[in-house]
């Protein structure tokens, strides 16, 4: 049975760990407000962007003429653009990613398709150097702070510069989708190149379905649709690195959490453990004394 000084230094040490558990948790709340402000606001203009641009497309004629968005003869080498986070202690949160990353890779791997990696975050560097596997580039600090729209832009360009080098035939990215507090999801998206974009259907149920707004642009949609389509590259990976952010903050506060209450449960069985052990001392004592006054009498 332990002794009182053994289940006293245990509570006092379950003590300090819900301090720093307390802490973490208010600190990943405070982030989250704005992390969630972020990617809330964001995220009409990605869907309207994506939905103008399917528009512009199909006016201009040269959505199947684009180099961005015309496959590659053969499929040879992709880049996976994995976002993790740089700091641990949020749950599942990375392993979920990279377990999306890990069953990407096998499925190509059995097409004869060879990987590299695009970095975002030091857990999936971790990963990739621990399995030995190839890294185009990584990119450290990013998620899980305020992230710029330049991060994405300049990553995005020089993607788009190994597609069309033939560098690599084919992007995905790989994300956490922020949900909600409970629930963030990981998600596989292709990126490169772009998958056909469907126009712009604003019209709500029972309405003409072949309604097609026509935005009314300048220059002209030709002139536009070049420009769009790099631009909607780097919008895909802002978001995605917004909604990797997001889940970040949510998945630690919710870790943080759980380990304060489970702190909590062990302050209340180290409690009752510690005035086991008390009662059972005194009661020692008291025996003693009394064996040893029955004891003088005889």
């Amino acid at each position: 049975m332990a002794t009182l000084k053994d289940v006293k230094n245990k509570i006092g040490g379950v003590k300090k760990t819900r301090q720093i558990t307390k802490a973490m948790n208010m600190v990943a709340a405070s982030r989250l407000r704005g992390a969630q402000s972020a990617v809330v606001a964001f995220r009409p203009y990605a869907d309207k962007f994506s939905a103008v641009l399917g528009n512009l497309a199909e006016r201009s004629g040269q959505e199947a003429t684009s180099p961005l968005i015309i496959p590659h003869a053969e499929v040879n080498r992709i880049n996976v653009v994995l976002c993790t986070s740089d700091r641990g202690l949020c749950g599942g949160f990375n392993a979920n990613l990279i377990a999306k990353a890990r069953s990407l890779a096998k499925e190509k791997k059995e097409k004869n398709i060879n990987i590299l990696f695009t970095i975002f975050g030091k857990k999936g560097r971790d990963w990739c150097r621990k399995n030995e596997i190839l890294i185009d580039s990584e990119h450290l600090g990013v998620v899980g702070s305020h992230i710029g729209f330049s991060v994405a832009s300049d990553s995005g360009r020089e993607l788009i510069k190994g597609f069309l080098t033939e560098k690599f035939d084919e992007v995905y990215i790989i994300f956490s989708k922020f949900v909600s507090m409970a629930r963030q999801t990981p998600v596989v998206q292709q990126i490169l190149p772009i998958p056909p974009l469907e126009p712009s259907q604003e019209g709500g149920e029972g309405e003409d379905e072949a309604y097609l707004p026509e935005h009314i642009c300048e220059p002209s949609p030709e002139k536009l649709v070049g420009e769009m389509l790099l631009r909607n590259i780097y919008i895909q990976l802002y978001r995605a690195l917004l909604e990797t952010s997001t889940s970040e903050h949510a998945a630690r506060m919710t870790a943080m959490d759980n380990a304060t209450k489970a702190c909590n449960d062990m302050l209340d069985s180290l409690t009752l453990a510690y005035n086991k052990a008390r009662q059972a001392s005194i009661t020692a004592e008291l025996m003693d004394i009394i064996g040893g006054a029955e004891a003088l009498k005889g």
